[in-house]
């Protein structure tokens, strides 16, 4: 930490113009101050990055390089120095007066998050920028698109249950480690396929964490000003009080693993031509005991009886995150081991 406050100081006095040295001073403190109290003044090894070795790995930030876009930022892949690297810019135009706190929010948390496997890693930024331009490391097979597969040279691609299972549950792991891990239990708030990368392992790497929400040390919810997430997969509690606790992630979970397993959107025309949401579908499903039709036709035909069972015990318990009452939900550190059970046993 004290490295980078070095560089940032050095860059600052090095003849830079006014406009940088006013986004350093309306950015770089900022983000500073809320990193190292977040860090109570520990050291995290971020590196800092010129704006012109961004724009070089980005070609001046050119959809050669672009790999998605979500709500206020864009996500970009570069080389800097022989290493591929994942790049998150925040668009200014987007990015309005009461978004600017979510922004340095995903920078601190993602520095926090860096020592665990199933969080994309945060190695530096740049704070050239109106906003900060943030470096991940690389995540060689990109996200997850909508329906829980990846898209490849513009093909969607589905794939195998074993690695369904194997994303479902480290996500799962890392929602556990944000409930569970600190004094004061974050909530992620926003869970959904496309907040997930996937690295050359195929490991699940969980990203954005602009969402999140913090609850006060020993308290089990917070009322949150705005009602922030995804239609679909919103917990409808949540919704309807403003409350958060740690069963919104858990509700949201739930709707994620259906769509993982299924490779359906959350919102499907189904065979009537009528549009459809996963949750309703799958629930209707079980309750006239058809539950094995969950499983998409383009997995049915490989499918052996062990399998099923593996994608009848996941639909299960997405199920059982989405109960209307938080407390008949499991806790996230339970629906992970469970997954971890039928991945290896079931």
């Amino acid at each position: 930490m004290e490295s980078m406050g070095k560089k940032l100081k050095q860059y600052l006095r090095s003849g830079s113009t006014k406009k940088k040295e006013r986004w350093f001073l309306e950015n770089g403190s900022v983000f500073l101050k809320e990193l190292i109290a977040d860090c109570n003044g520990k050291s995290i090894p971020i590196r800092s990055f010129t704006s012109s070795q961004i724009r070089k790995a980005t070609k001046n930030f050119d959809s050669s390089c672009y790999v998605t876009e979500e709500g206020f930022y864009i996500w970009y892949r570069g080389v800097i120095e022989d290493r591929s690297y994942m790049i998150k810019r925040f668009s200014e135009y987007k990015v309005t007066d009461r978004r600017v706190a979510e922004v340095y929010k995903d920078i601190v948390l993602s520095a926090r998050m860096s020592n665990h496997n199933n969080f994309l890693k945060l190695l530096g930024c740049c704070l050239e920028f109106p906003f900060p331009v943030l470096v991940f490391e690389n995540a060689e097979h990109g996200f997850l698109n909508h329906r829980g597969g990846v898209t490849v040279n513009g093909h969607e691609s589905l794939l195998p249950l074993s690695l369904r299972l194997k994303i479902g549950k480290e996500v799962a792991t890392a929602l556990a480690y944000l409930h569970m891990a600190f004094p004061k239990i974050i909530i992620y708030r926003d869970v959904k396929p496309m907040h997930v990368f996937l690295d050359k392992n195929w490991t699940a790497k969980l990203s954005d964490l602009s969402f999140s929400i913090s609850l006060d040390e020993g308290k089990s919810q917070i009322e949150a000003e705005d009602v922030l997430g995804t239609y679909g997969y919103l917990d409808p509690l949540y919704f309807a009080t403003r409350l958060v606790t740690e069963y919104t992630d858990v509700y949201s979970f739930g709707v994620f693993l259906m769509v993982v397993m299924t490779g359906r959107s959350v919102y499907f025309t189904g065979s009537d031509g009528y549009p459809l949401g996963i949750l309703g579908y799958v629930k209707g499903l079980y309750e006239n005991g058809n539950l094995s039709e969950v499983i998409c036709p383009m997995m049915m035909k490989d499918i052996t009886n062990a399998q099923r069972l593996q994608v009848e015990a996941s639909v299960l318990l997405a199920l059982r995150c989405c109960e209307e009452r938080d407390d008949d939900r499991p806790k996230m550190i339970h629906v992970a081991k469970e997954l971890k059970r039928i991945e290896h046993h079931c």
